[in-house]
C-alpha cells in the first residue's frame, strides 16, 4: 500500500491520477487502458498510453513509450533520480527495461500475478541474483480506479464481441431461411 510518498509536496496519488489520465486516452483510441507518467524533480518529463494496435507494434506499452519519451526528456538513457508511475503492475518487458533505465522507483496501481514482472508473477525489478539496478517498488496506489477502468474497458469488448457474434449468428440464420 502507498505510504502517500511525498515528491517535493505531491503524493503518489497525484502522479497516479496523470497516469490514469493516459489510460482515459488509451481506452478512448479502443487500447488496453494503461498509462504512464514519468516524473523528475517534481516536473513530469514523460507520458504515454498503451499505443499496440495504433502503431502496431507489440512493444508500444505505455512504460515503453514513457521510457523513451523520458530518456530523451533528459538527454540521456539513465533515468536515475526519476519515478515512473504506472496503473498495471509491468510486464516482463517493461520491467526489463525498467531496470537497464535505472529510475530510483516505479509506482502502479494494480497487481499482476499472473504476469506482473515487479512482484507478481516475478519480480525483475529486485531480482535474486540481482540485475544490474534495482527499483524501490510502491503498489497498490489508486489501486480501485485503476482496476475500475481496466474492467470497464474489457466488460464493453465483451459486450462488443458478443453483439458481433449475435449479429453474424442473425445473419447465418436469415440466409438460411432466404435459401
Amino acid at each position: 500500500m502507498s505510504e502517500n510518498f511525498l515528491i517535493e509536496g505531491k503524493s503518489d496519488e497525484f502522479y497516479m491520477e496523470l497516469a490514469l489520465r493516459e489510460a482515459v486516452k488509451a481506452a478512448n483510441a479502443g487500447e488496453v487502458p494503461i498509462g504512464a507518467v514519468i516524473v523528475k524533480d517534481d516536473r513530469v518529463i514523460a507520458r504515454s498510453w498503451n499505443q499496440v494496435e495504433t502503431l502496431k507494434d507489440a512493444t508500444a506499452h505505455a512504460e515503453m513509450l514513457a521510457l523513451t519519451s523520458a530518456m530523451s526528456s533528459v538527454g540521456d538513457w539513465r533515468l536515475e533520480g526519476c519515478t515512473v508511475f504506472v496503473t498495471k503492475e509491468p510486464c516482463p518487458m517493461c520491467a526489463g527495461a525498467l531496470v537497464h533505465c535505472r529510475p530510483d522507483r516505479v509506482v502502479f496501481g494494480i497487481p499482476d500475478p499472473k504476469g506482473g514482472a515487479a512482484g507478481g508473477w516475478i519480480n525483475l525489478l529486485d531480482s535474486n541474483p540481482p540485475l544490474n539496478h534495482k527499483c524501490e517498488v510502491t503498489s497498490e496506489v489508486l489501486k480501485d480506479e485503476c482496476l475500475a477502468i481496466l474492467q470497464s474497458f474489457f466488460r464493453e469488448a465483451r459486450a462488443k464481441k458478443k453483439a458481433e457474434k449475435d449479429a453474424k449468428k442473425q445473419d447465418s440464420s436469415n440466409e438460411v431461411e432466404d435459401s
